[in-house]
């Protein structure tokens, strides 16, 4: 997709409603969909989060930054997700959480980004973290510098391709609470993305197929 005629969908983007958690539960695996009923919506004291699906140019065309994080011992143990974190008593709100993360994580100046909208929010019960999550825009390619303690690696995909409905797949996944389980995914030409981030990223497909 181009990045020019991306940049006026988004402005579009902007005065629509959120499509909601129906998206988040098109994408969640059978048993996260359990654990979501069970809870239904009494947790209690969850951590707070921000992250960001960044779009920029990258020659000419759109993209979106993933990151593999590092193998460690934690629920998010090398999956694939959105840049972004914890917050912090010094943030004045989960945006800057957002963008403060993002800075830290992949390079990209708070200052360069454009947040488009906020997105629903999502509960992860492995980690009890609520995530508040935001699609945003750098208008020019950014200079991406890894924060080597936490991403092994960065991942960027045309935003066509994440949008396309054919990479949406059935794979089989392990993570520290989930041993060989089949899960809704995208697969990006190898790159599995799921739990979490495929449920933020099923909102945000929803949203740009209203504009469309």
């Amino acid at each position: 997709m181009d990045f020019s005629s991306v940049t006026h969908l988004l402005s579009k983007l902007k005065k629509i409603e959120l499509p909601g958690e129906y998206y988040h539960y098109q994408l969640a695996p059978k048993f996260r969909r359990e654990e979501l009923k069970r809870i239904n919506d009494s947790f209690e004291n969850p951590n707070y989060a921000g992250v960001v699906a960044l779009i920029y140019p990258k020659a000419n065309q759109a993209h979106m930054a993933f990151i593999l994080r590092k193998t460690y011992k934690g629920v998010h143990s090398n999956q694939i997700g959105f840049p972004g974190g914890r917050y912090e008593d010094q943030d004045r709100d989960l945006l800057q959480t957002a963008l403060r993360e993002t800075q830290e994580e992949i390079g990209v100046l708070t200052k360069s980004v454009e947040i488009i909208k906020p997105l629903t929010e999502l509960y992860i019960p492995p980690s009890n973290f609520l995530v508040h999550p935001y699609l945003a825009l750098v208008h020019e390619e950014p200079r991406f510098i890894l924060q080597e303690s936490e991403v092994e690696q960065l991942i960027e995909l045309p935003l066509e391709l994440c949008l396309d409905e054919s990479n949406l797949k059935s794979e089989i996944i392990e993570a520290s609470y989930a041993k060989k389980v089949e899960v809704p995914a995208f697969n990006f030409k190898g790159h599995v993305v799921w739990g979490a981030t495929a449920m933020i990223l099923s909102e945000i497909r929803e949203l740009f197929s209203r504009i469309a």
